[in-house]
């Protein structure tokens, strides 16, 4: 069996802007039928990676492979789909309008154009919407016009940037089910997203972009239990904001404040602690508590824990 090429492979990509580099070196494989999460802080260089990829963007070194093929081509230009942040519609048309503009502006034919908006609104699940006009559309339904639109020629690599920004949480579902079945199908996904649960749920693999690389790589819950070690994450809601003596006893006992100072995080030991135990000890600090509670750490709890270090630390540690 001959094996299916990557959807996109990424290199020792450098790029920089005067004297600043911004990628130093990335490495990435997204392989056929993969959703991998692109995730890093703002301004770590997600969007010049993206730009790098679809060709808008010349690297100074390293070599990009879509599907396969290293040239920068239109023809493998065309081996992408790119849905950008901001909806990329014409509000004043119909979703099947728009699409049917995008079918002709990729270059296929009106027959091909008519048969592929009927594939692209079936897989992204809008055929019931296919004549309403772009601008009375909710957010969730502009997204998946927007991704039909960036699927019409069928490429081999869709390219999501921030998908669910602005969407609800119903939406936001429909969503995932949608990039789901495109990967389940076969395509490539490269999922850039600050939604951490996002990509918990739906990511076969995921990367951190952090000082111009990409490190750690991997399966979510492996590169979560790799780094915490079965630890709890501690959560303390104040019910009150606490007094710098107070805050000063939290941070001395490794808490540090997550949202404007009334609640409060850190990792237990590896030994596992009594919620009860944590309430008293607070409790003899004269900390009151409205709620606390020990869970499983996610994403959300390494992106903390790397954002703390330096990338080469954290690429060794993974």
């Amino acid at each position: 069996m001959i094996s299916q090429p990557a959807a996109l492979q990424v290199q020792g990509l450098r790029i920089s802007y005067g004297k600043r580099q911004v990628l130093n070196g990335v490495d990435l494989q997204v392989n056929a039928g993969e959703i991998f999460g692109l995730l890093g802080p703002n301004g770590a260089g997600k969007t010049t990676l993206i730009r790098s990829i679809c060709g808008r963007c010349k690297p100074d070194t390293g070599q990009i492979t879509i599907a396969g093929r290293s040239d920068q081509s239109r023809e493998t230009r065309r081996l992408i789909g790119l849905v950008p942040q901001e909806i990329a519609l014409y509000p004043h048309l119909t979703a099947r309008e728009n699409l049917l503009v995008f079918g002709r502006l990729m270059g296929l034919s009106g027959a091909d154009t008519k048969a592929a908006v009927g594939w692209a609104s079936a897989a992204t699940h809008i055929e019931t919407r296919l004549d309403d006009e772009i601008g009375i559309l909710s957010g969730g339904w502009k997204r998946r016009v927007n991704i039909a639109a960036a699927i019409l020629h069928r490429p081999a690599l869709l390219i999501l940037d921030e998908p669910t920004v602005g969407v609800d949480v119903e939406a936001r579902n429909h969503l995932h089910e949608v990039i789901a079945e495109l990967a389940g199908a076969g395509m490539g996904v490269l999922l850039a997203t600050h939604d951490l649960d996002q990509a918990e749920t739906i990511c076969a693999r995921v990367g951190f972009l952090r000082g111009g690389v990409i490190g750690p790589q991997g399966a979510p819950r492996a590169l979560v239990d790799e780094i915490f070690q079965g630890r709890q994450q501690i959560i303390v809601e104040l019910r009150r904001p606490p007094t710098p003596e107070q805050a000063e006893f939290l941070n001395q006992r490794g808490f540090e404040p997550v949202q404007a100072a009334m609640i409060w995080s850190r990792m237990s030991g590896a030994t596992p602690v009594a919620a009860a135990d944590l309430a008293k000890w607070l409790a003899n600090a004269g900390i009151e508590t409205r709620e606390l509670r020990l869970r499983e750490p996610g994403l959300d709890s390494l992106f903390l824990h790397l954002s703390r270090q330096s990338p080469t630390a954290a690429g060794a540690a993974a």
